[in-house]
């Protein structure tokens, strides 16, 4: 595996760190996870996969549990141990939390130069928002995406994640660069990583726009506020079909092999993208008076046939069974302490031995084997468990 013999130390909870943590120990490294003794509050978000949260079990795949009190003074040794064997070490606490625990970066490079440090937080370590707790919702607001989602009349949050799913994967690749610098240096460092910073990042179309003087993007609901065709059309099934139209090539084959009305191509009212966009209810009008026979299927053959873009619009028991996933061999299983699940392999695929796609564990499942690991006997780890440590 590419990260075989890597070892990941996280103290992480929700979603942001564990993402990047999970796809870490997908490519081969051992992760141990950090855990109080009530566990990461994301084993109760919900209980929809037997009996267990959504969110951990996907979140949470192949890493090892180590439930560890840091506050109290037995668990000092074994933190010190921890680190010392770490490659990684791993974040998402609140703020201030990680340095007030002596978790910090310039305290910890001093003793263990070759670790790497990843930092996750919702507005960065500076400014006068550091020290505001950062939550995914909180996140979408502040960088300005509910602006641009939902209806022309109201404003909504985007249906997953998205802030800390952003981050995560930032914090992901961050750790891998590191590891590729220490490789060359034989030094670690610290890798960063806002919220904020992470999803404006992806906003910065929009902010392009607003910043040079295109004004505040509207919400489009199924249409696309920059090209034309793009986006939702009415069919005669009651149902809609998703299309894409995205340069003058295609919108000659649109009009030729879709509309059947070659006409349009010389109309200047859609000679350009741009002047299609200030047409767009005009183009709205002309494809689903066209579809207006059709059903969805006969939409979706025609557009494939002239090789016009375009997709269903499928709720989620649609994709839990798509066909391409299935043809493609996408689905795994692994265990969970209820019993095994399904499990899509990661989006990236190396040559080599496949994915590690590890077991979910239990809280504190593998405390006592970490524990030995280290070094510490049965005799000290039960002193560390009656000390309340672990």
């Amino acid at each position: 595996m590419p990260l075989e013999g890597i070892v990941v130390v996280a103290f992480e909870h929700a979603v942001a760190a564990p993402i990047a943590t999970r796809h870490l120990a997908d490519l081969g490294a051992e992760v141990i996870k950090i855990e109080r003794k009530e566990g990461d509050f994301a084993r109760d978000y919900d209980s929809w996969v037997l009996d267990q949260s959504t969110y951990f079990v996907w979140l949470n795949r192949g890493k090892r549990s180590l439930t560890l009190d840091v506050k109290n003074p037995a668990s000092r040794d074994i933190l010190e141990r921890l680190l010392a064997r770490a490659d990684i070490l791993i974040q998402n606490l609140a703020p201030g939390a990680a340095t007030r625990l002596g978790l910090g970066y310039d305290e910890l490079s001093e003793r263990f130069p070759r670790l790497i440090v990843c930092d996750i937080s919702g507005y960065g370590d500076e400014g006068p928002y550091a020290g505001k707790k950062a939550y995914d919702l909180l996140i979408q607001a502040e960088s300005g995406l509910v602006s641009i989602t939902g209806t022309p009349e109201t404003q909504a949050r985007c249906g997953l994640s998205i802030g800390d799913v952003s981050t995560g994967m930032y914090a992901y690749s961050g750790c891998l660069a590191a590891l590729v610098r220490r490789g060359v240096t034989g030094r670690g460092g610290r890798v960063q990583v806002a919220m904020l910073d992470a999803l404006t990042e992806w906003m910065s179309n929009s902010l392009y726009r607003v910043g040079y003087g295109g004004g505040q993007p509207p919400r489009m609901l199924m249409g696309h506020p920059v090209v034309v065709p793009y986006g939702a059309y009415a069919v005669g099934d009651g149902t809609q079909v998703i299309l894409a139209v995205q340069n003058e090539r295609e919108w000659k084959t649109f009009c030729e092999k879709v509309l059947d009305r070659p006409d349009l191509v010389k109309d200047p009212r859609y000679a350009s993208n741009n002047d299609r966009v200030a047409h767009r209810d005009a183009i709205k009008r002309l494809i689903e008076e066209h579809f207006a026979g059709m059903t969805a299927l006969d939409a979706v053959a025609l557009l494939d046939r002239a090789d016009i873009a375009n997709a269903r619009i499928n709720d989620i028991e649609a994709v839990w069974n798509h066909p391409q996933i299935a043809a493609r061999d996408r689905w795994r299983e692994v265990g969970t302490e209820n019993g095994p699940i399904r499990a899509l392999l990661p989006p990236v695929q190396l040559d080599g031995p496949e994915a590690a796609m590890g077991d979910v564990p239990r809280i504190g499942q593998h405390t006592g084997d970490v524990l030995g690991q280290l070094g510490f006997s049965a005799a000290q780890i039960e002193g560390f468990r009656a000390a309340g440590a672990v």
